[in-house]
Formats: structure tokens, sequence, C-alpha cells
């Protein structure tokens, strides 16, 4: 298993916390949003007195609940159709194991979300990577390198829209190419739509759920992580109109017994979070990118494209290596006793040197403390051994 390029510098930064230093977290997707009030309050309200196991499937009144969400935002699903996990990444774990055999191959744009590669070695999947760059913006590569790298073996395209960690947001016209890719060649589509309430620009989000005459061709993933701010609470969804893959999940979701109790009362009281919410969380995120993007391409050398959604964008440095410039913030820079935590890309890419002179920045902090992040970062690459110029 390899380990998590966004977590391993935590050493490093615990050492810097212990020498008196602020360190501004850049480096993961831990929103500092509040988790939406009733929500919290149903947790605290519980009126069981017993925390019993749920059944493997989640519990039926929250899967039915969930189903008539999505069928709100126009996709037709039954609660028969969803299985509640624990966290996205154990559906895209369930979505993997259920649907390929060892050896197998799944074809996925990178950058990908790290946690990918770890989720498809612990199934013994083999990933095959077609990379976007950042120069097209990080864009879906045409649809014919694609195409070209499907074999006997592959089982199926994963996608995450918007993007983790590029912040691209897949257009309706990507994302029916690839529908049409995967019904021509009787493949699957794993579409990871943690971040869908994120869409920026008066851009809309298009699920793969929508492709026409594909139903048993895709697998949904979702997570309430992003969309309520409530990483902690580990509760995902594996969604399928294909009988066949919920029927194998299932199996799988019988070995682990049942998802979170705790987790998916908060999850099924979520949903009724009114519409202001997420308009005050847009409005925020809005400000967030528009201010850090500028901020970066002001420093010299730095590029950074605008990302339509999500809340993370990659940019590339003026540096020799990233992941000795990310573990150099932490282990000998300060200013004014403040440093800088990024994720260097590296572990976004299958190949490492693909990303050696970029880091993906997650803008999860308030105004003011990206302001004094970005002072750092960028008195940091004026005085890094490592400058390039």
């Amino acid at each position: 298993m390899p380990s998590s390029p966004i977590r391993k510098l935590v050493p490093f930064a615990e050492e810097a916390k212990k020498k008196g230093r602020k360190v501004y977290h850049l480096n993961i997707g831990q929103p500092d949003i509040p988790t939406p009030p009733a929500a919290l309050e149903a947790v605290k309200n519980m009126a069981a007195k017993v925390i019993e196991y749920s059944h493997s499937a989640g519990h039926e009144s929250y899967r039915k609940k969930l189903a008539s969400f999505y069928q709100g935002i126009g996709i037709n699903v039954d609660h028969t159709e969803i299985l509640i996990t624990t966290g996205g990444s154990e559906a895209i774990s369930f979505a993997l194991m259920a649907t390929a055999d060892a050896g197998d191959e799944i074809i996925v744009p990178e950058p990908f979300y790290a946690n990918y590669y770890g989720f498809a070695n612990a199934a013994g999947v083999k990933v095959v990577p077609v990379k976007s760059d950042i120069d097209h913006d990080f864009a879906l590569p045409p649809i014919g390198e694609i195409e070209k790298l499907i074999t006997s073996r592959t089982r199926g395209i994963l996608i995450c829209s918007p993007n983790n960690p590029t912040g691209y947001l897949y257009s309706r016209e990507e994302i029916e190419q690839l529908g049409r890719i995967v019904k021509k060649h009787d493949i699957f589509l794993y579409s990871d739509e943690a971040y869908r309430e994120f869409c920026y620009d008066g851009l809309e989000h298009f699920s793969a759920m929508k492709i026409k005459d594909i139903g048993q061709n895709v697998i949904l993933i979702d997570s309430v992580s992003k969309r309520y701010s409530a990483c902690g609470v580990r509760i995902g969804a594996l969604i399928s109109k294909n009988k066949e893959v919920i029927s194998t999940a299932l199996k799988f979701a019988q070995a682990r017994l049942s998802p979170p109790s705790f987790g998916q009362v908060l999850g099924e009281a979520a949903i009724d979070t009114p519409g202001s919410y997420f308009t005050e969380v847009y409005d925020e995120y809005i400000g967030r990118r528009n201010f850090l993007v500028s901020a970066l391409n002001k420093m010299k050398g730095v590029k950074c494209p605008l990302p339509k959604g999500a809340f993370y964008t990659i940019a590339h440095l003026p540096v020799d290596d990233a992941d000795k410039f990310a573990q150099w913030l932490l282990s000998d820079f300060e200013y004014n006793n403040q440093t800088v935590m990024v994720a260097p890309a590296s572990g976004f890419y299958s190949d490492p040197v693909s990303g050696r002179h970029e880091v993906r920045i997650a803008y999860v902090l308030n105004i003011e403390d990206l302001k004094k992040a970005m002072e750092c970062l960028e008195k940091a690459l004026e005085v890094y051994p490592g400058r390039v110029v």
C-alpha cells in the first residue's frame, strides 16, 4: 500500500507546532465551514437507548430520503439502488472490488485523488493514467487518447467532477463523450461527485447518472463530507441502477457489518439543510478562490489556473522539487513565526516526476488566514535554496 502523500508531512508539521510556529493547513480538504446546525442537533438529540447495527446497506429511512434528494436534482434512483458506506472512500473501494478482478485495469485522468491509487492497489486493480496538464487547465484529454488505452482487461473509467486535486469541472459534453466510450466498450464509468455543490462562475454540474442509455454502466460515488462540511462522520454512498453491482457490493458491506450509526443520523438530517446555507458557502468559496488564485499568479514564477469547482487548485512553483520544498517549509522556514503546509502534487500522479514542480492547495481557510498563508508562501519562495529561476 502506498503512503498518503497528503499526510506524510504530518510529523514535520507537528514538529513545527512544537517549536511554537503557526502552521496554515492548505494541504488537506478539511473545510472550516460549520456543519449545518440541524444535522448536529439530530445527533445530540437522538432518542435511541441502544446504538444498534444498521442494515448493511444503511438505514432504510436514510436511503429513502437520499433517493428523494437525488430525484430532486434529476437523478432518478430508488432507495434499493443505494448503499450507504463508510465515507466516499469505502464506496470507491466497494465499486472496484465489486466490478474488477485482480489484474484488471481502470483508466483514470491524472492528476487524480491520491487515494484512488491506494484503493486500486488494495483491490489488485491496475491504474492506467491518461494525463491532463496545467497548460490546458487540466481539461479532459482527447477522447481518442482515452480510447487507445482500453484493453481486454479494462473494467472502467474513474473520474472526479468537480475534480480533486485540480478543481476542474467536466462539461456536459465531456461527460457524454465518456458515456459513448463506456457504452461502446461495455465498461463502467465510476463517477466521484462528492463536490457537486461547488461549481462556480455560473457553471452547472452534470452527473454521469444523467447520461442516456448507460444506466447499467454507471456507478455514482458520493459523500456528506464536503457537501455538509462533515468529514469526520465518515458517511458516503454508492449508487447504481445495476442490480448486480449493488448486490455484489452489498456482500462487501455485509462483511464490514454496517456503516456508522451516528453518521447516518447526521446525514439523514443534513438533507433538510436550507438552500441559504449553500448560498453562503458558495459565496465564501468564490471569495477564497478568487483571492488565492490572484495572489499565486502575482508571485514570480508561479502559474495557477482558475478552478471551476471544488476547493482545490494545483499551482506550478519555481522550485527544484515540490516534495523537498513542502518539507522545507515545515522544517526550516518561518516568517513571523508562521509557515504553510501544502500537498506536493507528485502524489497525485502515477509517475511522481510529473508533479515535481507542482503543489495542490486547498482553499479551506478564511480569507484572513489565506492572506497570511500567501504572504508566507511568497516569502518562502524568495529564500528557498532550490528556487528555479
